[in-house]
């Protein structure tokens, strides 16, 4: 006994519904991993950004103190300048003026 001609092609619908709900699962599947993947790829560069700032700020911490010493090295340096400079100038100018000839009528 063979199935009927209706039953024939309700299969035949049915199978080729399969097939169409198969390439929608494959799709919806590759999407799935794609997305998986970019998620991890995402975790993954997170997790070495941490590394890096760590590490970034370890290193640059005794670079930045180093380089506050030498700003306050040059700035005590350009006091000790200005002193010198002031006094001097304070000196130079009592010289001057105690020393001023008189004025003649030429």
């Amino acid at each position: 006994m063979s199935p009927s001609q209706e039953a024939q092609e309700r299969l035949a619908v049915l199978e080729a519904e399969g097939k169409a709900m198969d390439e929608v699962l494959d799709s919806v599947e590759e999407r799935l991993l794609g997305n998986q993947a970019m998620l991890q790829t995402w975790q993954e560069l997170g997790r070495r950004h941490r590394e890096v700032t760590q590490l970034h700020c370890e290193s640059s911490n005794p670079h930045m103190v180093a380089m506050m010493k030498h700003y306050k090295k040059l700035e005590d340096r350009a006091r000790q300048l200005r002193r010198r400079r002031g006094g001097v100038a304070a000196v130079d100018t009592s010289v001057l003026t105690s020393g001023k000839a008189p004025r003649g009528n030429n």
